[in-house]
């Protein structure tokens, strides 16, 4: 079964045993903001409301998608909707409303890198680039590999390699990696260059799904925020904000997830 059919298959168990609730709406950031963003080289975030309130939240990855949103599936066009037949927002939105309900303490996030912390010296791998990392980890003495898709990047500067080649990870045995590459389809392919990490975790807004099947494939972390104030969060979306302030990190891993059999139960 392919990763996408995984990801979504626990939530198709729970829709044959209780009512999933429907879309309310989806929010998204201003036109302006996701063009700064791109320019910046960065993504958006969207909202997607289920009609209880539960949130979820998913990148907007370019500005003909931002522009495909606002044409065909604005707020007023979602309601009502099957959550289950739209994509990352409604996935990460079902499983917070499945989470939620089966009573499941959500981690605080920890260290991406795990434990023990890294030594000096030690070869750390990096699947998109997360900015503000980098300096602290080459202040450390360490090692970065990254793993990127725009070939302007690409280069190396000490400690620090930037490549377009997932195998120069295959020796990296800590691994962070973008939760983007659930939205673009990539990580299925990566995850092969990344199966000789003892530590894999899978980072970002994305990450906000039932997490088995990457479980099963390799990843041994996901992390992401939890937001704290839904209403405040639309209120951030809507205007480009950030989630900062209407969120808290997050952080499940391998070791200490129930599984989706076990939170099935508790309903």
């Amino acid at each position: 079964m392919r990763l996408d059919d995984e990801l979504v298959a626990p939530l198709r168990a729970v829709a044959e045993r209780f009512a999933l609730p429907k879309v309310r709406a989806l929010h998204l950031p201003p036109r302006e903001a996701v063009q700064a963003a791109r320019r910046a080289g960065r993504g958006e975030f969207c909202l997607l409301e289920l009609d209880d309130g539960t949130p979820g939240a998913a990148y907007v990855m370019l500005d003909d998608d931002h522009e495909a949103l606002l044409l065909g599936h604005g707020a007023e066009a979602l309601a009502g909707a099957d959550a289950l037949a739209l994509a990352w927002a409604a996935l990460g939105a079902l499983s917070r409303w499945l989470v939620e309900r089966a009573g499941l303490e959500v981690p605080r996030g920890g260290d991406p890198w795990g434990r023990p912390a890294p030594l000096p010296g030690e070869h750390l791998g990096m699947v998109g680039l997360f900015t503000p990392m980098v300096a602290p980890l080459l202040e450390a003495g360490l090692r970065l590999t990254v793993l990127e898709l725009q070939p302007e990047l690409a280069g190396r500067r000490d400690a620090l390699t930037v490549t377009l080649d997932p195998a120069a990870l295959q020796d990296c045995r800590r691994i962070v990696c973008t939760a983007t590459t659930l939205i673009n389809g990539s990580l299925e392919a990566l995850l092969p260059h990344l199966r000789h990490a003892h530590h894999l975790a899978l980072l970002g807004p994305s990450a906000g799904c039932l997490p088995d099947a990457l479980f099963a494939r390799g990843v041994t972390q996901i992390g992401g925020r939890w937001i704290t104030d839904p209403a405040g969060a639309i209120d951030a979306v809507r205007a480009g904000r950030g989630l900062g302030e209407v969120s808290r990190k997050f952080a499940f891993s391998r070791d200490d997830w129930p599984g989706c059999p076990a939170l099935l139960e508790r309903l």
